[in-house]
């Protein structure tokens, strides 16, 4: 199967292929930083659920068109700031998807967007870690509740970013 051109119309000029490096590269970057951490087996879901949101916190956090998570120590502060449990990731998420939408896409938007749709329509049954009564007390592993798959992907994603 030949890969789809972008030869005619919305494609890119200079005809050549829309690959999209920058949204790659950044799901490469978050696949490195959860193995390093080993907090979940690769494959899991809760695996699948921290990568994309890694992924898509790491490619929504750079400009359009620019290098998709370079090491430098003020790239993951600021990724570590948009996974904290006090931020408003998925408001952040829409805001940064319709923004690249308006500056006409690409092709990484929709890769970013598909990643998005996963974390927000899938559910997974997991400990509810948001209604504990006591914050300082062990998690009860037995009360579980259904979660949007980016509410276990985000602070899996932070504490891996953490870990690295």
């Amino acid at each position: 199967m030949l890969p789809e051109s972008t030869n005619g119309a919305g494609g890119t000029s200079g005809g050549g292929l829309a690959v999209p490096m920058a949204w790659l590269c950044a799901e490469y970057l978050a696949d490195e930083v959860l193995r390093a951490a080993a907090l979940v087996a690769p494959g899991s879901l809760e695996y699948r659920a921290g990568l994309q949101a890694l992924a898509l916190t790491v490619h929504l956090a750079e400009e359009p068109g620019g290098p998709a998570g370079a090491w430098a120590p003020c790239r993951v502060d600021e990724w570590l700031r948009h996974t904290a449990y006090d931020r408003p990731w998925p408001p952040w998420v829409e805001e940064r998807l319709a923004a690249r939408q308006a500056a006409g896409g690409g092709p990484d938007l929709a890769l970013a967007r598909t990643a998005w749709s996963r974390l927000r329509d899938t559910w997974i049954r997991a400990a509810d870690l948001d209604g504990r009564t006591d914050p300082e007390g062990p998690v009860d592993e037995a009360e579980q509740i259904w979660l949007p798959a980016w509410k276990l992907g985000l602070p899996l994603a932070h504490l891996s970013l953490h870990l690295r």
